[in-house]
């Protein structure tokens, strides 16, 4: 799969060396210019290469948007229609500034990023997990319910199977936490499930309940 990834700094870095190590192709974009991310490149091998937001954006099957919350309003508008993009961004009042429809709850980050993006078909993911433990903790040796859990959110059924089948490539569970809406919520910093180093097994609990036994993503 061509993958295409915004911002590369802990997240999208660490994302971009995972899925090119998974056996996907990644071309990879940041604010300073393709000439800055040579290095990263070089360390990636054959199957990654650097280029402007708008290559990025058009290269990949999926696009990874993992940039400041406050730097949302920098990416271009057109072009998304049908895109599959992973939002893996949290919003931070000290970096980000105060923003009054997230301090009063009125939306999610993720429903203010689909606003720059229209036509994006958006998935909440990887926003719950330090970017350490993403680079270390995946294990594909590992059955799906006893990997650790990456969480993600979306109206787009399809679109969030997608991103399941990527987590599940780079050695972790996908576990459903319900629409952008509801679920990007329940993804938020200080949630119950916020940076938790859960199972795919106990996460599922700790969503749908006691009783809850996970069986791949959506079952």
């Amino acid at each position: 799969m061509k993958i295409g990834i915004i911002g590369a700094g802990h997240i999208g870095g660490t994302l971009a060396e995972l899925f090119v190590k998974a056996g996907h192709q990644v071309a990879i974009a940041n604010s300073r210019g393709p000439a800055t991310l040579a290095g990263l490149v070089d360390r990636l091998g054959d199957n990654a290469t650097s280029g402007t937001v708008e290559d990025v954006r058009d290269f990949g099957d999926i696009v990874v948007v993992s940039i400041p919350l406050g730097k949302i309003g920098e990416l271009p508008v057109e072009g998304w229609d049908g895109k599959i993009v992973i939002d893996t961004n949290n919003y931070y009042p000290e970096r980000d500034g105060q923003i009054a429809e997230l301090d009063s709850g009125k939306v999610t980050s993720s429903e203010l990023l689909l606003r720059q993006l229209p036509g994006a078909r958006l998935v909440k993911a990887f926003n719950t997990i330090w970017f350490e433990h993403l680079g270390t903790q995946g294990n594909a040796e590992l059955g799906l319910e006893e990997r650790r859990a990456i969480f993600v959110a979306g109206d787009d059924s399809e679109a969030k199977e997608t991103v399941a089948q990527l987590i599940e490539d780079i050695g972790f569970s996908a576990v459903d936490t319900g629409v952008r809406s509801e679920g990007g919520r329940s993804q938020q910093p200080g949630t119950a499930i916020y940076n938790k180093e859960l199972t795919a097994a106990d996460a599922a609990r700790a969503v749908f309940g006691p009783n809850k036994k996970y069986a791949g993503f959506g079952n």
